[in-house]
């Protein structure tokens, strides 16, 4: 029987902790699949994507993602779907933030590059690598939408320790803390993020699956405050485990885009994503 959550009730059931055997390992240069995949409901992950939502007296505004990620080499099995092993990861990706008027002005953007080295193994996920967050207030919004602004100098290069399990096949906790050992502006060392994703596995072709995240970010220089953000709709999976998704988008909290960070934001709406 279908649950809705995976392709049989199958899916339902813990994982086999230890699935394959050593002798599976090999190694691979530039291999297919991710081992430790992106946080569904964060908006700081290398993907393509794009929410569209109104922000409290505001008009329109569109957050967007365009970025990627590839897996550079890695020790371990040969399964695109759902890969064991050691493997090194390359990202990159920009966060532009416009507003949905007649001028689509550019806010602000933000920047991310990553060098990650990842672990899977049954139903244990882990990461640790380096980590590089900037950000420049854009052009259109110093003249036009508030003249004579100044954007702040945020810098931030960190190592992040993130540990994932899976008590089922489609569902993951997780929990990830980033220090900081070069900050500029108001960036400050400690960040934590933990969350639920719930999402099908398996290719399911075109009638798709619903899927759900929740994802909590808090930063030091936010005096551990931070937000909170939970997505939910229908996604598609493909074959090296790549998925579409599109539904509902809710965040409330500080500001992800770090040039406002102390602004506080609501916003609903509805994405589009595209992850690797």
């Amino acid at each position: 029987m279908d649950s809705g959550w995976g392709e049989s009730d199958a899916t339902l059931i813990p994982a086999n902790p230890w699935p394959a055997t050593l002798d599976d390992w090999t190694w691979q240069l530039l291999p297919a699949g991710i081992l430790y995949k992106s946080y569904l409901a964060s908006g700081r992950e290398a993907r393509i994507g794009a929410q569209f939502f109104h922000e409290r007296d505001r008009s329109g505004l569109l957050d967007a993602t365009l970025g990627g990620r590839v897996g550079l080499l890695r020790y371990g099995t040969q399964d695109a779907l759902r890969p064991e092993g050691w493997q090194l990861d390359g990202e990159v990706a920009a966060f532009p933030r416009l507003t949905l008027d007649d001028q689509w002005d550019l806010i602000s953007t933000d920047f991310r590059l990553g060098l990650p080295l990842t672990f899977r193994r049954g139903y244990v996920e882990a990461k640790f690598g380096y980590n590089h967050l900037s950000s420049h207030l854009g052009d259109e919004y110093i003249r036009r939408i508030r003249p004579g602004a100044q954007g702040n100098e945020y810098v931030r290069d960190a190592l992040a320790l993130g540990l994932a399990l899976r008590p089922t096949e489609a569902m993951r906790v997780y929990g990830e803390a980033g220090w900081a050992f070069r900050t500029k502006g108001p960036s400050q060392p400690w960040e934590f993020q933990f969350g639920l994703d719930v999402s099908p596995p398996l290719p399911n072709g075109c009638r798709g699956g619903p899927f759900f995240g929740v994802h909590g970010r808090l930063r030091e220089e936010l005096d551990y405050s931070g937000s909170l953000t939970v997505e939910t709709g229908w996604q598609w999976r493909g074959q090296s485990g790549q998925l579409l998704r599109t539904g509902f988008h809710y965040f409330n909290g500080k500001s992800d885009q770090v040039q406002f960070l102390n602004e506080h934001e609501e916003q609903i709406g509805a994405g589009l994503w595209y992850d690797y």
